[in-house]
């Protein structure tokens, strides 16, 4: 399957995937929410910047997928630690995601930068009908 992932521009995350200086995305919460369940070894993901989500700018191949059960506040901390080395993530990153009760672990291969090419963008819908 594949899956569009957008990542925080002004820490160039997809800058630093294609490089190899990261290797591992992030998602957390305190809920189970997606992608919690949904990505699997061998899926495409394509990138787009948090500033143009309309744009990929580059794609990998998910290598191995690490759905947690839920977890304490401290359990949560000492994983992101454990994997700080794949996920090259700066401090404002890091202190987002670590702490979250389910975090999902995204390991990438054959990441690379692809000609630049637009999606047609939808923002969320919430509960109550509105763009959130």
């Amino acid at each position: 399957m594949d899956h569009i992932v957008t990542l925080d521009s002004g820490e160039n995350e997809i800058e630093n995937l294609i490089s190899g200086n990261k290797s591992m995305i992030i998602h957390g919460a305190n809920v189970k929410s997606t992608p919690y369940g949904i990505v699997s070894k061998g899926d495409v993901l394509y990138f787009v910047n948090d500033s143009q989500p309309s744009e990929i700018k580059a794609k990998g191949r998910v290598s191995s997928v690490y759905n947690s059960c839920r977890m304490t506040y401290e359990e949560s901390f000492a994983l992101v630690i454990r994997n700080q080395h794949k996920l090259s993530l700066p401090d404002k990153l890091f202190y987002k995601w670590a702490g979250k009760r389910y975090i999902v672990l995204i390991e990438m291969d054959e990441v690379s930068e692809v000609h630049p090419f637009t999606i047609e963008f939808k923002p969320p819908v919430s509960l109550s009908g509105t763009s959130a």
